[in-house]
């Protein structure tokens, strides 16, 4: 699954994320605005494979706070959602399994805030059998919790946070920017860069101002891939 940019692209051993596999993000930091851009972030992942493939996406939450038209602006109109609200964390992962052995949905996002990692290789296996992406939102716990702090069998683990917008020329709101750091990933390094928030298609983009240089203006990533 590219991203489409050659600098996330060419970073990751695959080419881009691995299609059959689980993928964990996390909220740089405790706002609002982390925890949105993070769920954008998946979102827009899971729209350019529902696209492709033109199944819906299986959207798992043990909240019901999902605000539709930002997922529409992030290429996840409603009617390309299932949406499924399990009583409890262990109740989500029974859903995401079975969901994953029926073979629906074209991808599966889900939110849970605490996931073992005996859960997350059960999780992997699954992803791998059916060649299909599982995006997993870790949620905090508390304020200054790291999700990230607990071992995962993921194939990837991402930390997204948002980033001063581009000045405009006229009054208004430029396009959301991203800080996206991929902490680890299986078999390669890490790294950051800044990015344009997902547009109507889900597709990032590399801000004009920094063209190929964004990664290397942000800088590393502060953990090395395990």
């Amino acid at each position: 699954m590219p991203f489409g940019i050659e600098a996330i692209d060419g970073r990751l051993g695959a080419g881009g994320l691995r299609a059959g596999a689980l993928h964990e993000a996390t909220a740089r930091t405790g706002s609002l605005a982390d925890d949105a851009a993070t769920t954008l972030f998946l979102a827009g992942i899971a729209a350019r494979e529902a696209a492709g493939t033109g199944g819906p996406v299986l959207w798992v939450s043990c909240r019901c706070d999902l605000y539709a038209p930002g997922l529409a602006q992030a290429g996840l109109p409603s009617a390309s959602v299932i949406h499924a609200q399990p009583r409890d964390d262990a109740a989500l992962l029974a859903v995401i399994e079975d969901a994953v052995r029926d073979g629906t949905p074209a991808a599966i996002v889900a939110e849970a805030s605490k996931v073992s990692m005996v859960a997350t290789r059960r999780l992997q296996l699954v992803a791998a059998e059916a060649d299909m992406p599982v995006l997993l939102l870790r949620r905090r716990r508390g304020l200054n919790e790291d999700p990230f702090a607990e071992p995962s069998a993921a194939w990837t683990r991402w930390r997204i946070g948002t980033a001063s917008s581009e000045r405009l020329d006229v009054a208004g709101v430029g396009r959301g920017r991203w800080l996206v750091e991929l902490a680890r990933q299986r078999g390669g390094e890490g790294f950051s860069l800044i990015v344009e928030g997902s547009d109507e298609t889900g597709r990032l983009a590399v801000p004009a101002g920094l063209g190929h240089r964004a990664a290397e203006t942000v800088g590393t990533a502060r953990f090395a891939a395990a």
